[in-house]
Parts: structure tokens; C-alpha cells; sequence
């Protein structure tokens, strides 16, 4: 048997899609020629029917709704759901938000189904037409590169905020599936949404002043805020900073923090440039990065960079400003 095509499992929660859908989506059209021409969205839930509209977006060929009793998310039956959607479409691709939903199934869903399987992939390519696959390694101190030699279906779980999405309108058949799904063992209560913190959004804001290390004294902050203030630029910082509560962590940048992916100027001083941190501004179109160190792994995404103190440069910037 030949499977080709891709297989996109979308995730909702509290009764709305999870942006992680569209950039799975996204992910999809950059290797649907090579893969197969055809992409497939499966919904599951209790009200898969409600979320069709929401999914019908440019590159999706198929809507795929899955109905269950169950309107939270249960790790047993997005598996069973998953295994029906597969044997329909046939996909030599599927691929999942690396999430804590898919932790709890995908692992044992690929064990089951022999396929390939990657977690926390962040860029998808080809070597002589065989799939070729990049994650974080020793703690993402390394990149990492997969293949899959003998493998007809391949099953990843993608990291958040890397595929941009563009979720242009599209008209993509759609057909339900009424699989037998286990029932749930998970009891559920009621759902809590965390306090709001009144915090400003760095994932949605287009200018970003950020700091690391360099800062050195949590005294040292204040005067960076002022000149963010002055830019018109939004304070944001590496884990470092965010660890020691200096700034809260919603201002974090990075793997475990929040993806710039609005930005459009991000000015890095004292920032390194490790693999975490960079995860979050990798849609950033322009870069200017200010580090004593010349060897350090900031200038390699940035557009302009600056060998110096960032304290200096700061008190250029600020004159330039008043």
C-alpha cells in the first residue's frame, strides 16, 4: 500500500480552536508537493461539527469530523479518533501540535501503528526526496536531524510558534467519520481560567526592546524600560531575567516563553542568543542585536549588529530620543 498526503490533527480547548491548528496547517503546505498533494484536517469532539467553518482555510483539501461524547480532550479516544482518520486517508504524514494533549497519546499511537516519530520538530526538509526532520537535543543546546528510512507514515509533533499560519478562506469538502471510540476513563471537573495578569502581549506587539544577561543588576532594568518607553517599543527579556523575577514571565521570550510573532524590530542587548531564546523571535523580520561578544549566537539571526555595551548604546539611543 502507497500512503501519501497529510494528516493534520487540530487541537480545541474550552470550545475554541487553538491557534497551534493553523500553524500545523501552515507546516502542511510547505511539503505537500513532495509528501503528497493532499491535506486532511481531522476535528474530534463532542461539537467537531462547530469548528468546519473555523477550518476551512486555503490548503486544506478535507475536513474530517469525528464525533464523540466527550467534549474535553481524552487521550484514549483522540488515539482511537487518530488510528480512524488514518485508515480513511491513507497520509504518508501526520502531524500534531507538540502539546500536552498530544504527549498523552502520540507516542503510544506511533508504537502501535509502527511509524516514524518525532517530537518538539521545528523545521521540516528533504535530502534526495526522503523526508528530513530538525529538533532540539541535550537540552537544546544542539539541533538535531531525523530520518525515517522504511517508514510509510511518519507521525511529528511540531513546536508552537514556528510555521507562520495564513489562514486565508478556502472551500475544502468535509465528511464525518463514525469510528468506535473507547469510553472515557478521565473524570472531569470544572474548568478554572487562570487571572488574568493585565500584562501586555508580546506575541501580538510589533516593536521589542528585549534584555538578557548583559543587564547584570536587576537596578540596571528601570533605566531599559525608560528607553523602551522613549522608542515606543514594548520591554521583553530571555528566560534569565523572567527565572530571577525581574520581569514577569509573561514577558519572556523564547521556547518556554512567549513567540514574537507580530514583530516586526527587535532590538536584543545582552542577549546571548541560545537556541530557546531565538525559537521565539524566528519570524522577526528585522534583528538589530548589541553584545560585548562577537562570537555571540545573536548575530547570526541579526540583521544589524553592534559589538559593545548595551549600556552605551542605550545612552545613544536615549539622546537620539529626546
Amino acid at each position: 500500500m502507497t500512503m501519501s498526503g497529510i494528516l493534520v490533527l487540530a487541537e480545541h480547548r474550552d470550545g475554541e480552536l487553538r491557534p497551534v491548528t493553523f500553524e500545523l496547517i501552515a507546516a502542511a503546505q510547505q511539503v505537500r508537493a513532495e509528501i503528497g498533494d493532499r491535506v486532511t484536517v481531522a476535528i474530534v469532539g463532542s461539537q467537531a461539527d462547530r469548528f468546519v467553518p473555523a477550518l476551512s482555510v486555503a490548503g486544506v483539501d478535507l475536513i474530517l469530523t469525528v464525533a464523540s461524547k466527550q467534549r474535553e480532550f481524552d487521550a484514549d479516544i483522540a488515539e482511537a479518533a487518530l488510528g480512524a482518520a488514518m485508515s480513511d486517508c491513507e497520509p504518508a504524514l501526520i502531524l500534531l501540535a507538540h502539546s500536552v494533549d498530544s504527549m498523552g497519546f502520540a507516542a503510544a499511537f506511533a508504537m502501535r501503528h509502527g511509524t516514524g516519530f518525532a517530537t518538539d520538530v521545528f523545521k521540516l526538509g528533504f535530502d534526495s526526496g526522503q523526508l528530513v526532520v530538525t529538533r532540539g537535543g541535550y537540552g537544546q543546546k544542539v539541533n538535531v536531524e531525523l530520518d525515517f528510512p522504511g517508514k510509510r507514515t511518519v507521525v511529528l509533533c511540531l513546536r508552537a510558534g514556528t510555521f507562520k499560519p495564513d489562514p486565508k478562506s478556502g472551500n475544502p469538502a468535509v465528511r464525518s467519520l463514525t469510528p468506535s471510540l473507547p469510553e472515557s476513563r478521565a473524570r472531569f471537573g470544572a474548568f478554572i481560567a487562570p487571572e488574568a495578569s493585565g500584562d501586555v502581549d508580546v506575541s501580538a506587539v510589533d516593536f521589542i526592546l528585549s534584555i538578557g544577561r548583559g543587564v547584570g543588576e536587576e537596578d540596571n532594568i528601570e533605566q531599559l524600560r525608560e528607553l523602551a518607553d522613549k522608542l515606543g517599543a514594548t520591554l521583553a527579556c530571555s528566560r534569565p531575567i523572567a527565572d530571577a523575577g525581574w520581569l514577569p514571565k509573561s514577558r519572556q521570550v523564547g521556547q518556554s516563553g512567549k513567540t514574537a510573532v507580530n514583530c516586526k524590530l527587535y532590538i536584543a542587548m545582552g542577549i546571548s542568543g541560545a537556541i530557546q531564546h531565538l525559537a521565539g523571535m524566528k519570524h522577526v523580520d528585522t534583528v538589530v542585536a548589541v553584545n560585548t561578544d562577537s562570537n555571540a549566537s545573536i548575530f547570526s539571526v541579526a540583521r544589524y549588529g553592534i559589538v559593545g555595551d548595551m549600556f552605551e548604546i542605550a545612552q545613544e539611543l536615549r539622546k537620539q530620543f529626546e
